[in-house]
């Protein structure tokens, strides 16, 4: 896959990703009450900025073309990072972002509508999986070129079905198949290794016959370099170290913030620190 790791690139892209950071807390003012997945979007911002920014293959302008990438989000609570990388792309506008959960709008709190790029509702844990393996290995069958890549909290890896899934995808050698770990260590109660631990994940993948890549999911650089590598007939594992809440202090590692709603004061002093925020 020829995927741009330049200086230029990586600053393009962490500049999407401020963005989006600023789209995600404008959505979390507007859903008001109803509240929002702030944390577990922000740990997965950079992930999507580079998905859509540069390694996904689409055209909003045929929106069903049967070749184009899939993005499954499998943590559908990635939505306030999700939806605005939609708008990066072209497939909505800006300011339909601020229609999140409100009534008769297209952009419900799980929502599926494939003309706007969105592939999957994923309101139950522990399914995507299986539903990208299925969209590859039909790909594969017709012949098409697409590329699935499916997001995934950690704290799903409690699912016994996702370790199902795990080894048809070995079994299946589908090399067309690309699941990310948003591995922020924290799922909605606390600290994964405290509820049921996962670790050492890398060495687990490896014995399920993946192909496993390791990076820092907040550097640009360190995910398009991950999504750069490949082995053949093998399905590909990004795990991808992050930090629940990424990039706003009173929402980093704190498990209260899985889901919220913000106040006034706390969306000023948000968009300020992500205003402030370092390049990557």
């Amino acid at each position: 896959m020829n995927i741009d790791t330049s200086e230029e690139n990586v600053k393009r892209l962490a500049e999407m990703s401020k963005r989006m950071r600023l789209a995600g807390l404008d959505m979390a003012l507007a859903s008001g009450n109803n509240g929002s997945h702030l944390g577990g979007s922000f740990s997965s911002i950079e992930i999507l900025s580079v998905l859509y920014g540069e390694v996904m293959k689409y055209n909003v302008k045929n929106p069903l073309d049967p070749n184009r990438d899939r993005f499954i989000p499998s943590k559908n609570h990635c939505v306030l990072a999700h939806i605005p990388a939609l708008a990066e792309a072209g497939y909505i506008t800006y300011e339909e972002t601020l229609e999140f959960q409100k009534d008769g709008g297209r952009l419900t709190g799980y929502p599926q509508r494939q003309e706007i790029g969105l592939e999957y509702s994923g309101g139950s844990l522990g399914m995507a999986v299986s539903v990208g393996i299925g969209i590859a290995l039909s790909a594969r069958e017709k012949k098409k070129t697409s590329q699935i890549y499916i997001l995934m909290g950690d704290g799903e890896l409690n699912e016994g079905s996702v370790w199902e899934a795990f080894m048809s995808a070995a079994h299946y050698k589908l090399d067309n198949l690309t699941v990310i770990i948003d591995r922020n260590h924290l799922s909605y109660d606390d600290n994964t290794e405290k509820i049921m631990a996962i670790e050492n994940l890398a060495d687990k993948m490896n014995s399920f016959n993946w192909f496993v890549s390791k990076c820092d999911g907040h550097s640009v650089k360190d995910l398009l370099e991950a999504f750069s590598e490949h082995e053949d007939k093998k399905p590909h594992i990004v795990i991808a170290d992050t930090v629940k809440g990424k990039g706003v202090s009173f929402i980093e590692n704190r498990p209260e913030w899985h889901h919220h709603s913000i106040t006034k004061k706390q969306y000023e002093q948000a968009r300020e620190e992500v205003m402030g925020g370092a390049e990557q």
